[in-house]
């Protein structure tokens, strides 16, 4: 990919409208998975619908996710983060350390859970010993996160002054890394409503928020690059209502 059109994406972002007249306030950890199928010729996300009625992003497009929780940090896994995936995990951190990288790759595989319920991982025969109830269904379903699989795309904070603003790291994992399925957790009365595996490229056109689709054209180039842990990441922050896309 070209430094041009990484120019042209944080430009797109740049040039969204949006309402900065709310107080400010410090962005909160967040993670996000893309769940994609590469076993086709034409690579496929998984994507859900979220309900009409929220108040954030009433029925966009979104990947699963959310901010990260405390017992995160030290949820056991099958394996660990690669080393170029951890490292970029810390940089531009204020409190960086191990746990936090483990933490918020976790919390994109929990949040995967809670909003799909599909489980990321590797299923063994003996349970994963979970620090509490958040991470139950891995137990009951005797699947441990495979942090290793988990490869980190892009970065991206939200713009000051707005109602919510996160810090969120977009991560994604390949299809084969379900190792089991909580039954009943999207439908008409969950905060998704419908999931839809999409090839990379036409999920731009769903009704998606700009960030989403910046983020799914990374995606596609780091697919097109090889899906390398030593790649570099974009990171895309706004000073002074301009859009800035720098390298991790």
């Amino acid at each position: 990919m070209t430094k041009d059109l990484g120019k042209v994406w944080a430009e797109r972002m740049t040039k969204q409208e949006r309402d900065q007249s709310f107080p400010d306030s410090e962005p909160r950890d967040a993670a996000t998975l893309m769940l994609i199928d590469r076993s086709g010729a034409r690579p496929k996300v998984l994507l859900g619908r979220r309900h009409l009625n929220h108040k954030f992003m009433p029925g966009k497009f979104v990947f699963p996710g959310g901010r990260i929780e405390p017992l995160d940090r030290v949820m056991p896994a099958a394996s660990e983060l690669h080393s170029d995936t951890q490292k970029k995990l810390l940089e531009r951190v204020q409190n960086p350390g191990d746990a936090f990288a483990r933490g918020i790759a976790l919390a994109a595989v929990r949040e995967m859970a809670e909003e799909t319920g599909l489980l990321l991982g590797t299923q063994r025969d003996q349970p994963p010993s979970v620090p509490g109830e958040i991470w139950a269904d891995f137990a009951k379903a005797r699947v441990h996160p495979d942090l290793a699989q988990i490869h980190l795309i892009a970065r991206a904070i939200t713009p000051p002054r707005r109602p919510k603003r996160f810090d969120t790291r977009f991560f994604t994992t390949d299809v084969f890394s379900i190792a089991g399925k909580i039954e009943g957790v999207v439908g008409p009365d969950s905060e998704l409503v419908e999931l839809t595996w999409v090839p990379i490229e036409e999920a731009t056109h769903l009704d998606i928020s700009t960030i989403t689709g910046v983020v799914l054209e990374e995606l596609a180039a780091r697919v097109a690059a090889g899906m390398g842990h030593d790649l570099p990441v974009p990171f895309y922050f706004m000073i002074e209502r301009q859009f800035f896309r720098e390298l991790l």
